[in-house]
This record gives structure tokens, C-alpha cells and sequence, in this order.
């Protein structure tokens, strides 16, 4: 909002400015040196001839002395100037000897010249009072140009704004009629550029929940039949049965199946909130080695019951680093409990910090991650293995939730093969600022 702020205070003042300017120009041009002959003209040409008369029956030394009383009594800048000091073209010499003189300007004012006679080396001068002649028509043009030109200045500046905003209000009702994929493309000539970025933004949020959420109820669809279908046989089949220990064993399936079906609907709620999630980060400067420490240990039971050996990488100085540490340390377990379901005896944690980025890298010694699925291992309910089913509890959502994580820290999450380990090599870089 500053530049367009900035955009309009310099457009205004620079039009009124550059029109001002024009406009004296040309009321300069207009008067600038020119002769204008008016009824009070008419009688300084009189009086000039009556005292130029006086003048010549006169003494040299009386002349300034006859000068001097005549402005005195008529308020009129009259004076004597030296004919050598006028230079005149042929053409107008003549007119000083005619009657009423001749009519000059400057750039000041105007004036009349007179010869005296019986002293050729001087001149009469008259000053004529500046007159202020009325135009109305030349007002009224000089006002119509200037508030014509403001507005033709605004309406130029205004139409990069109004097809800005055209484009927005296009680029909502794309959205609004279905079309998730609308966005406004950028323009440097544009004056609401966080607008039209917060907007982008904005939709780039609404097309992915509305994706997650069109996935999550295939998934959760697809996925609650297989156990209600058991409940219903479960049911259907106790009823049947004459023996008890039947029934209970039926009973217990089912008991088992509702509390998978709890598990799942409970991870899937989870992940479909995330997004109002993000709008409670609590970030903080945290000890990075610490957090990955923390993490390992959570993990620890699980990998001795694997034979995992769990090992870190890090520098030595302390890496401090502002995030919410509850989610980068689910984030962190995620990956680390990935990596003992497909390692082989080792994992490798490790820790890198430059310029740019802290990363955190976990490396196992597994089989790794089949080419084709590098590209959609972050996308919900993608499993890495057919062999993990979802009633081991596993429902593809890791890797979909590390990657909302590092949406939320402006960060990034990649996947490799081979990097540290021969496996597969997850790293979660975090931008410095």
C-alpha cells in the first residue's frame, strides 16, 4: 500500500506542478513584449504631447526641473532619457516626431518616447501604470485546461489500478465458479502488488485444503468400509453362533476393528485441522541438537526391538534455530520411524548448517524409494510399501504432515536415494533469514 501511497501523492503534485508550469508559460508567451493600445493610452498620448510642447520653449538646464514638477503634480513617471541611448529600427525613428509618440514595452511594462523640439539629445518617457485587462474567455480556457489535464493524469493513472483490480475480481469468481487454479499473473506496472500476492496466496491455500480434503474423503471412504463390513459380519455371525466362545472371539474382532476405525478417523480429523493449525505456531529459539536428541530417544524402543542402531552427525557449536517445536518434533519422529521400518541395521542423523539453511538429514541403510514415487511421497495417503497396511496403522499421512510442517517454517523437505546410506535419505532444510 506505501507505493500506491507514493504513487498518487507524486502523480497529483507532479501534474498540478508540470500544468502550473505550462499554464505560465503560456500566459508568459501570451503578454510577453506585446503592444496593447487601450483607452487610457489615448490620454498619456496627450499629455505627452502637452509637455513635450512645454519642453521645447524651454532652456536646456530647465528641462529635468519642468520633468520633475510635471510628475509631481500628475503622479506620473516621466523622465528624460538620452537619445543616443535608444536604438530604434529607420522604420520607427519617424514616430517620435509624430503626434502622441511612440508607443514601446518591455518585459516590465510599457512606456511612450517622445522627440523634443529644439533639443534633439533628449527623449520624453512616459511609464505607463501596468493596466490589468480581464479575459474571461482566457480564464475560463486556462481553468478548463488545468482541471482537464488533472483529470486526463489521474484517469492515465488510474488504469493500470483499474485493470488490476479487474483481473482480481476476475481471478475471484474463477475461484468462486470452481476454477481453484485461477491466479493473477505479476506486473511490476502494478500498484497493489501485496494485494495481488496475498491473494495468490490465499487461493494457493484454498486449492490445496480443498485437494486434501477431496483426498481425505476418498481415503476415509474407501478406507471405513473394509472394517464396518467386518462389524457387520461380526454381528450377523455372533448372532448365529450357539457357542460363547465364539461369540466372544467375534466380539473381540470387532473390538479390534472399531478401535482401528477410531485410530483412523482420529489421524485423518488430525491431518484435515492442520491447516487451522498453522494459525497457532508458537515458534521459538530452540537447541536443534537437543530437539533431534529428544527425538531419537522417543524412537529408541523401537528401533533395540528392530536391531537399529541409531547414530548422529552435527557440528559443534550449538545450532539455535525460532520454530514451534512441537510440530518440527513430530516432524523429526516421523521420519525417524520411517526409517526404522526399512532400515536394515543402521540410521544416520544428520545435521548441516550454512549460509542459507540449517538442514536435518535421516539417512537408513534400507532398500530405498522406488524412482516413480520421489515425486508423490509427500502427498496424503501415498504408501511408500504395499506391505505396511493400514492395519498395522499406517495410513500414508507421515511424510504429508513433515511436509505441512516445513510449509509453515517457509522451509523444504526432499527425498533421495543414496546420499548418506544406500537407503532412502529424507532432509528438512529451514531457511536462514
Amino acid at each position: 500500500m506505501r507505493s500506491l501511497y507514493i504513487s498518487i501523492i507524486f502523480t497529483v503534485l507532479g501534474s498540478l506542478f508540470f500544468i502550473g508550469w505550462g499554464l505560465d508559460e503560456l500566459v508568459e508567451y501570451s503578454t510577453e513584449d506585446k503592444v496593447t493600445e487601450t483607452q487610457g493610452t489615448i490620454v498619456y498620448r496627450q499629455l505627452l504631447d502637452g509637455l513635450s510642447s512645454e519642453l521645447s520653449s524651454l532652456s536646456h538646464s530647465q528641462l529635468s526641473e519642468k520633468v520633475n514638477l510635471f510628475q509631481q503634480h500628475y503622479q506620473l513617471k516621466a523622465s528624460l532619457a538620452s537619445s543616443k541611448n535608444i536604438a530604434l529600427p529607420s522604420s520607427l525613428v519617424a514616430e517620435l516626431n509624430q503626434q502622441g509618440g511612440l508607443l514601446l514595452a518591455s518585459s516590465h511594462n510599457q512606456y511612450l518616447v517622445k522627440n523634443i523640439a529644439n533639443h534633439p539629445d533628449y527623449l520624453l518617457r512616459f511609464e505607463l501604470p501596468i493596466e490589468t485587462v480581464d479575459d474571461d474567455n482566457f480564464n475560463f480556457f486556462l481553468t478548463l485546461i488545468l482541471y482537464v489535464s488533472i483529470c486526463g493524469i489521474l484517469i492515465l493513472w488510474l488504469i493500470p489500478l483499474t485493470r488490476r483490480l479487474y483481473l482480481l475480481n476476475n481471478a475471484a469468481a474463477k475461484i468462486g465458479s470452481g476454477q481453484l487454479d485461477a491466479r493473477i499473473a505479476k506486473s511490476r506496472f502494478s500498484y497493489i502488488k501485496m494485494l495481488e500476492k496475498s491473494f495468490n496466496t490465499m487461493a494457493g491455500k484454498i486449492e490445496n485444503l480443498v485437494a486434501d480434503n477431496k483426498i481425505l474423503a476418498r481415503s476415509l471412504s474407501h478406507d471405513i468400509r473394509t472394517p464396518m463390513s467386518c462389524l457387520r459380519f461380526g454381528i450377523e455371525a455372533a448372532l448365529d453362533s450357539k457357542s460363547m466362545d465364539k461369540k466372544n472371539s467375534y466380539l473381540t474382532r470387532m473390538d479390534n476393528e472399531l478401535t482401528r476405525m477410531e485410530e483412523m478417523t482420529s489421524l485423518f480429523l488430525d491431518y484435515a485441522s492442520m491447516e487451522r493449525q498453522a494459525l497457532n505456531l508458537k515458534k521459538q529459539q530452540t537447541d536443534i541438537q537437543a530437539l533431534i536428541a529428544s527425538a531419537i530417544t522417543d524412537c529408541q524402543v523401537l528401533a533395540t526391538q528392530k536391531g537399529i542402531e541409531i547414530s548422529t552427525i552435527s557440528p559443534e557449536k550449538v545450532l539455535s534455530y525460532g520454530l514451534d517445536y512441537h510440530w518440527c518434533y513430530r516432524a523429526i519422529v516421523n521420519l525417524i520411524s520411517n526409517a526404522i521400518g526399512y532400515a536394515d541395521s543402521n540410521i544416520v542423523i544428520l545435521l548441516e548448517s550454512s549460509n542459507n539453511a540449517i538442514s536435518i538429514t535421516v539417512a537408513d541403510d534400507g532398500k530405498g524409494i522406488s524412482e516413480d514415487k520421489l515425486e508423490i511421497i509427500f502427498n496424503p495417503f501415498v504408501k511408500l510399501d504395499a506391505d505396511r497396511t493400514r492395519e498395522q496403522g499406517h495410513f500414508g499421512l507421515g511424510l504429508a504432515i513433515c511436509s505441512k510442517v516445513m510449509d509453515w517454517h517457509h522451509g523444504s523437505i526432499s527425498a533421495a536415494n543414496g546420499t548418506q546410506l544406500c537407503g532412502a535419505n529424507f532432509t528438512l532444510s529451514f531457511p536462514v533469514h
